[in-house]
């Protein structure tokens, strides 16, 4: 009876568990709200700078595009949620299975796309700093006379 319990036990430790598929939907939103972070924030610079155009042709200045402010914010959100989202997605790996992230395929996916958006959080950051910050010269309007 001693062996027959035993090899229950083992088992049941080596038993698989199914991946759930909001693990999944977790795993592949680090990479994506990465990429997407980095996206907005760089298009943050090209509003700008239509924006700048938009006063030079009319000669006047106008308020900040509401756009500009969105599309500043998105970008350290998307960027702070993926890091947030790998965390939790690496707890529950660890929970479930007893392996660290990269111990599974889609745990592996999070975790190589995480560390760019722990890189690229700072310049996200930056540019929603920069959006906000007073330009002490402001857009030349040029000769509008």
């Amino acid at each position: 009876m001693a062996t027959s319990s035993s090899s229950a036990t083992s088992n049941h430790t080596t038993e698989k568990r199914p991946i759930a598929f909001g693990t999944l939907i977790a795993a592949l939103w680090v990479p994506l709200a990465t990429v997407i972070g980095v996206v907005t924030s760089w298009q943050v610079q090209e509003i700008d700078r239509d924006w700048v155009e938009r006063q030079q042709a009319a000669c006047r200045h106008m308020p900040l595009p509401t756009m500009e402010h969105v599309a500043a914010w998105a970008g350290p959100v998307l960027g702070i949620s993926a890091v947030v989202v790998c965390v939790l997605l690496a707890k529950r790996i660890r929970r479930l299975h007893g392996v660290p992230l990269w111990g599974t395929k889609r745990g592996l996916v999070a975790y190589i796309g995480v560390w760019p958006g722990v890189l690229t959080i700072p310049l996200e950051l930056f540019l929603l700093y920069a959006t906000y910050s007073p330009v002490d010269s402001g857009p030349i309007l040029g000769d509008c006379g």
